[in-house]
């Protein structure tokens, strides 16, 4: 029984050897970090999220369509008056316009980042000081 044994522990070896490694995380290479393709689309679909629950009902907050109400800016525009990434501070400290309808915000900066990821994706062009 001993000569028999040798050779069915090589042969177990070489098919779990030849079987592919299959990485533990859900994430391509084995990585524990997601791509920064699927990050940046969590956090785009987040910052849409926000901005559905919290801005729709006064601004135009997708590529297209006119805002609720007339006086408010549509999101896809805000990049031709503000540098988009620059508007983090001020949703972080809360945002305060001179128009006596928008309420005062303070996002957490969970959905600060959030939030200026999509304003950034959804931008038509145009930056201040372009023209």
């Amino acid at each position: 029984m001993k000569p028999l044994f040798l050779p069915c522990v090589f042969l177990l070896l070489a098919a779990c050897a030849s079987v592919p490694a299959r990485p533990s995380d859900p994430f391509e290479g084995g990585s524990s970090v997601p791509p920064e393709s699927a990050t940046n689309s969590a956090l785009i679909a987040r910052g849409a999220a926000y901005a559905a629950a919290n801005c729709a009902s006064c601004h135009a907050i997708g590529a297209t369509g006119d805002s609720p109400r007339t006086m408010a800016p549509a999101f896809r525009d805000i990049g031709k008056r503000y540098p988009v990434a620059q508007l983090s501070e001020a949703f972080a400290e809360g945002i305060v316009t001179a128009h006596p309808d928008m309420p005062e915000f303070i996002l957490t900066s969970d959905d600060n980042r959030a939030l200026i990821a999509y304003l950034e994706s959804i931008q038509v062009g145009g930056t201040p000081g372009s023209r």
